[in-house]
């Protein structure tokens, strides 16, 4: 079984146990993703990078990781697939040879 079904397995076993499937719609997983996203960012207000608190950015990264797996289990979509999927379409938004050691948006390469 590769990582990724694995680790989603265990979240699923996770939520199961607590009866919390019922609370998990598209809206709100999607809701909560931005709620955990913005506290990872929280972890960089007002510091430089290199200040964060590394134990803390391990709990908040995880959490965000936590609402992508369940969100995309969901839905019925498979992460590997539909991150080859938007890598292909980057590639050819931001060919090597236009978009290489610049960080102009592809509407202005």
């Amino acid at each position: 079984m590769d990582a990724i079904k694995e680790l989603t397995e265990k979240i699923l076993h996770f939520r199961d146990e607590r009866d919390w499937a019922q609370f998990h719609n598209g809206k709100d997983l999607a809701l909560g993703l931005s709620v955990e996203a913005a506290e990872l960012n929280e972890l960089f207000l007002w510091k430089k990078a290199e200040e964060v608190d590394e134990a803390a950015l391990k709990e908040e990264l995880a959490d965000v990781c936590y609402y992508v797996l369940l969100m995309a289990h969901h839905y019925g979509l498979d992460i590997p697939t539909i991150i080859q999927e938007k890598l292909a379409k980057n590639a050819a938004k931001y060919p090597v040879e236009k978009a290489k050691g610049s960080r102009k948006k592809y509407t202005e390469l």
